[in-house]
């Protein structure tokens, strides 16, 4: 027997004595366990001296058994699959938020200048409602980032006043994932950078994969209708190309829509706020978005969700920038944040986009900076209005004048021709170049403020400003005024009763009626004109007394202005100046566009009488 041969026989002698010693005889076993079985039925606390050795063992072997399956799970990551979830949280004086560092992600948004239509604190998202996250691959396998625990760094201020909270995931020296929000002393953008430091051989280069589902949370107390929070909630982004593209925020269908391009951000747009994500040093290189309603919980506006790609070989190389939008759907405060960002107002087509943006809006926000009371500031807006448009009033009622005064001449070229309407159309023509009046002239300055006219129909529906702002009786001017809840719901006009609105169309008629005393309409399109504030009494009833209010305030302007206007016309003077025209124009000669205009008419004339067939005698 060698040298080898012995040590090996002295190792397991000495294994194997050890093994008997520290196993106990069957015996033994058989007493303790019949011990241990007697023990049992009078003292329960050897019981648990008992059983605690074996808890233990199954706590180990659970622990063991999770970090295997979270080595297959995470690979490189296992560390950070187990940890204690704490909050950080960054405030200014317009925001509050709160993260966690499971996941390093926002938590919860309370925006802290506003509150909820039941004057709660209102929180814009929070974790029952709001679920970001972040998926990308390492080494073939699918890493949820919303499952890893990040180590924290809080409270780091910045030069400007502002905060930042850093969340940082290391596997190795040189190798993590970096993520710092950095929230300045105020505004409601939060910066937002993602940096995965020497991760190449770690971390595939495969898109990483953003998702954000939302169940948008009731902050309005309008819920339903045309201008309800449900119909105006959606989702809006802006692509690379400058296109303004938007889910339908009116369907009671689920909408879903994707970006196989570029997309500059996306944001979660509501009545009056809106959650978003912008990119700034790359873009992202698709979306895919979709909303959808149940309509039987209306706690929840609508459920939001969207995914962005985002290329994981800029994130490596440190250019993963980004900004988050939290707060108002202010226009002042939305043309700062981003290009096509201000769109998320929704100012309407593009003539009165142009009149809101560049007329209505800088003159409300100037009112805001001295005057307190918005009720004061939308009657201030009706003068300034009213004053600039008052030459294209002036200018109409005038037109009016003219044609009350050639009434009488109008009137006998009826009696004239009462079965001919052409050749009466072709004589008033004659007359009015005459006297030279156009007929255009009284309708044209109206239509030339129509702009302006409906502007205000999507001003004030989405004027952030006017919401939970009261005047007189009306406590919400971004809300109707009711003064009264009928028991009942009259169809086209709802279940309340807006004083606003009733005070806007009783203005309207007195307005009409004023018309009417220098029109020269006659016959049932005299009375249309009281029908229409009837209309627009159903058509307004829900709308803001914000606009109903402003409608209002502009009829008793007008009414107040065709007056004084009548004060000064002198009718008389008016005839004369028309008599002085007929003499001036006598030998003028006829433009192209009048030679045209009653060349076709005549033809017409000639064509009625061809295909006129005369009538059989009896």
């Amino acid at each position: 027997m060698d040298k080898n041969q012995s040590i090996g026989l002295i190792l397991i002698s000495l294994l194997l004595i050890v093994y008997l010693y520290f196993t106990p005889k069957p015996e033994q076993e058989v007493q303790t366990q019949t011990d241990s079985t007697i023990v049992e039925q009078t003292t329960p606390v050897v019981t648990e001296q008992i059983d605690a050795p074996v808890v233990v063992v199954e706590e180990v072997l659970s622990d063991s058994m999770q970090s295997i399956v979270n080595q297959s799970k995470y690979g490189a990551f296992s560390m950070a699959a187990t940890g204690t979830e704490k909050e950080v949280v960054l405030e200014n004086e317009e925001v509050k938020i709160t993260f966690t560092n499971k996941g390093a992600t926002v938590k919860e948004v309370e925006l802290k200048k506003f509150k909820t239509y039941d004057q709660k604190p209102l929180i814009l998202l929070d974790e029952n409602s709001s679920k970001m996250n972040m998926i990308f691959k390492s080494q073939g396998k699918d890493i949820d980032m919303s499952a890893l625990y990040f180590k924290s760094e809080v409270n780091a201020k910045t030069k400007e006043g502002g905060a930042t909270a850093s969340f940082i995931l290391g596997i190795s020296q040189g190798k993590f994932i970096k993520k710092t929000f950095t929230l300045p002393a105020t505004g409601y953008e939060l910066s937002y950078g993602l940096d995965f430091q020497g991760l190449d051989n770690v971390v595939d280069n495969s898109d990483v994969s953003f998702t954000w589902d939302d169940k948008m949370k009731r902050l309005e107390k309008e819920y339903d209708g045309y201008l309800g929070s449900k119909k105006n909630t959606t989702i809006n982004f802006f692509t690379a190309a400058e296109s303004f593209e938007d889910l339908d925020a009116t369907s009671a269908d689920n909408e879903e829509e994707i970006a196989n391009e570029p997309v500059k951000w996306a944001g979660i747009k509501q009545k009056f706020f809106t959650s978003a994500l912008i990119a700034d040093s790359l873009n992202f290189k698709s979306g895919k978005f979709s909303t959808s309603v149940d309509p039987n919980d209306t706690t929840v506006i609508k459920n939001a969700a969207m995914t962005l790609a985002i290329p994981m070989e800029s994130l490596k190389k440190g250019q993963g920038h980004f900004r988050y939008y939290f707060g108002p759907n202010n226009f002042q405060i939305l043309k700062k944040v981003t290009d096509g960002f201000s769109k998320n107002v929704d100012l309407g087509w593009s003539i009165f986009a142009f009149v809101n943006r560049f007329l209505i809006i800088p003159v409300f926000n100037f009112l805001e900076n001295y005057i307190s009371n918005y009720g004061i500031i939308i009657i201030i807006l009706v003068f300034f209005i009213k004053l600039l448009l008052f030459p294209l009033t002036y200018k109409s009622y005038m037109s009016m004048a003219k044609m009350k005064v050639m009434k009488p001449e109008l009137d006998e070229l009826k009696k004239k021709y009462p079965d001919d309407m052409q050749k009466q159309q072709q004589e008033q023509m004659k007359l009015y170049g005459k006297v030279g009046v156009s007929p255009l002239s009284g309708c044209l300055p109206m239509v030339l403020q129509m702009p302006v006219l409906f502007a205000m129909f999507r001003f004030f529906p989405n004027s952030v400003e006017l919401r939970q702002e009261s005047f007189l009786w009306a406590h919400d001017l971004s809300t109707f005024d009711s003064v009264l809840q009928l028991p009942f719901e009259i169809p086209f006009y709802g279940s309340h009763v807006s004083l606003f609105t009733l005070l806007m169309t009783l203005s309207t008629i007195l307005y009409t009626w004023s018309n009417n005393q220098v029109n020269t309409v006659q016959g049932p399109m005299k009375n249309i004109g009281y029908f229409m504030p009837i209309t627009f009494m159903f058509m307004l009833n829900s709308y803001p007394s914000g606009l109903t209010f402003y409608y209002f305030v502009s009829n008793i302007v007008t009414f107040s202005q065709q007056m004084l206007i009548r004060k000064f016309v002198d009718e008389d003077k008016i005839r004369k100046t028309l008599d002085e025209n007929r003499k001036k124009n006598a030998n003028k000669k006829k433009s192209g566009f009048k030679l045209r205009l009653e060349e076709a008419m005549k033809a017409a004339q000639e064509n009625k009488k061809k295909t006129t067939k005369p009538k059989k005698k009896r």
